[in-house]
């Protein structure tokens, strides 16, 4: 292809003028490159001018952008009478066309053998997929090397990311430029194999499908957590924004439970990905989040309503403790906690009679350290250290814990102000294996050479607003710490969605982190 992305004459074309549409085309206008409108429908891209024309006239009213600049930006959207009915010959001079229409993949081919038509052979077609196959798109055109994917995310202002997707025909050149032309338009511009969910919505199947089979797992049995008690773990222990379920509410299931699918679909129901019934029953029963105005949570004059938590039980009088040395860093940091608000800690080898057995597991549930470890489980909780004791503190029960011991255990840990949330049997907490199902997920990615890890780490950082991407997390945890909780989950359950990926599993064996490549 011969088009130069950083000419001062580049012309894109955007066939569809709504929300996505019109979010791409202020970018590229701000980046000084020449924008062509087409919609189907009459006056949309009028529209679409005037709402990008008022956005960036705001930032000129802020500083951000001089008046000059903003007049000149708004100069650079065009909008044309191109659609299928008077034909695309608008869009001729353009040297990329974007298309943004419906995702269906017969809508998106039609439109790409009229957009052939019409458009120079080295023009690149480009689509705004999330979902489709770029492969598959590219296959009904006439040159289907200079098709491939440009996937921005909504609103396109304000992401700061665009997947660039070669499908298996598209020429190296076409990536390049794409590359080229993102970068331009002031986006993280990070280039993803045609495989399902490309980058971001791929990695982002580990962060909600695990919580989601958390909760599943507590309606089929006792009761592990609820969605506000995983919401609040998650946020407050692992510094994630937004919990799993509050951002399902904000997608809303009409978008979230659909992707599931199809993802699972895609990769021939691969058990990692694999979605729950709970998505599907509130999705069949209209419970979309804040757009229906209740979803997991409910939302009165459109703001969420939480579930207020329990007042944790005062300290505990003449109580002894007794901590599993089995995890030392651990035991160590929970030793600390409880010495520091004057609790009597027990040094022997094993337990007294009537001392609360705190544990540590890494991966295992509170019965099976228990057990390990030849300890009664009525007087054992388990307490996750793994994240350290600093902020929300997360307590587990077993089926046989004696109530009082768990209401002594809550005590100790909240009496220095610390939240404390109090879960059931859980092989890994709820932290523990939310966390190392992202970072087994993102450590498949890189080895499928869905993207390079840097740019695995970076896309879901921008597109998901993670506190670290998937394999950043698994760093900062440690690869062989997250093996160690993937193994114990796989041998407890017998899922196979549990099964470490050889990336992460080679790494963590020779004292490796996750970037390390082949």
């Amino acid at each position: 292809m011969t088009i130069d992305p950083q000419s001062p004459s580049l012309t894109i074309g955007i066939v569809g003028a709504g929300v996505m549409g019109r979010g791409i085309a202020q970018v590229a206008a701000e980046a000084g490159i020449t924008v062509l409108l087409a919609d189907a429908r009459k006056g949309a891209c009028e529209e679409a001018r005037d709402f990008c024309a008022g956005l960036i006239r705001r930032k000129a009213e802020k500083g951000q952008l001089s008046p000059a600049e903003a007049d000149a930006a708004v100069a650079r959207i065009r909008p044309t009478d191109a659609g299928p009915e008077t034909g695309y010959a608008p869009l001729a001079p353009c040297d990329v066309v974007i298309e943004a229409v419906a995702e269906r993949i017969d809508i998106k081919t039609a439109l790409l053998r009229d957009l052939e038509a019409v458009v120079r052979d080295d023009c690149i077609i480009a689509t705004n997929t999330s979902s489709l196959s770029v492969t598959a798109f590219a296959a009904a055109a006439r040159l289907p090397g200079r098709v491939a994917g440009f996937h921005f995310f909504n609103p396109a202002p304000l992401m700061k990311i665009v997947e660039v997707i070669g499908g298996v025909m598209t020429d190296e050149s076409v990536v390049a430029a794409l590359l080229a032309i993102g970068q331009r338009m002031g986006h993280y511009a990070v280039r993803a194999s045609d495989t399902p969910g490309f980058i971001v919505n791929h990695a982002g199947r580990g962060y909600t499908t695990e919580a989601l089979r958390i909760v599943q797992e507590g309606i089929v049995q006792e009761g592990i957590a609820g969605f506000a008690d995983i919401d609040r773990i998650m946020t407050e222990t692992v510094g994630f924004r937004m919990g799993p379920f509050e951002l399902l509410d904000l997608t809303g299931l009409d978008v979230s439970h659909p992707a599931m699918e199809a993802i699972y679909r895609q990769y021939y129901e691969e058990p990692r990905y694999r979605p729950v019934v709970i998505t599907a029953q509130r999705h069949t029963g209209g419970l979309l989040g804040r757009k229906t105005g209740r979803g997991f949570y409910t939302y009165p004059g459109g703001k969420i309503e939480r579930p207020a938590e329990s007042v944790a039980p005062g300290l505990p009088d003449g109580v002894t403790v007794w901590i599993s040395r089995r995890h030392p860093a651990a035991a160590t940091l929970l030793q600390d906690a409880i010495v520091a608000v004057g609790v009597t800690l027990e040094t022997g080898e094993r337990p007294s009679a009537d001392a609360v057995i705190l544990l540590t597991p890494l991966g295992e549930d509170c019965t099976t350290a228990a057990l390990a470890e030849g300890v009664d489980p009525a007087r054992a909780v388990a307490v996750d250290c793994l994240f350290g004791l600093e902020k929300r503190r997360t307590l587990m029960r077993n089926p046989a814990t004696r109530p009082e011991v768990v209401t002594a255990a809550h005590g100790m840990l909240a009496a220095a102000g610390h939240a404390v949330t109090v879960i059931n049997d859980s092989p890994g907490f709820v932290a523990q294996r939310i966390v190392a199902t992202i970072a087994n997920i993102g450590a498949d990615m890189a080895q499928q050479r869905v993207a390079q890890p840097e740019d695995i780490d970076r896309a879901v950082e921008l597109g998901l607003g993670y506190p670290k991407g998937p394999l950043k997390l698994g760093n900062a945890v440690g690869p062989a710490r997250v093996l160690a909780v993937l193994e114990v989950m796989h041998a407890f359950y017998g899922d196979p969605r549990y099964r470490p990926s050889p990336w992460l599993k080679r790494r963590a064996l020779l004292g490796l982190d996750l970037h390390a490549r082949d």
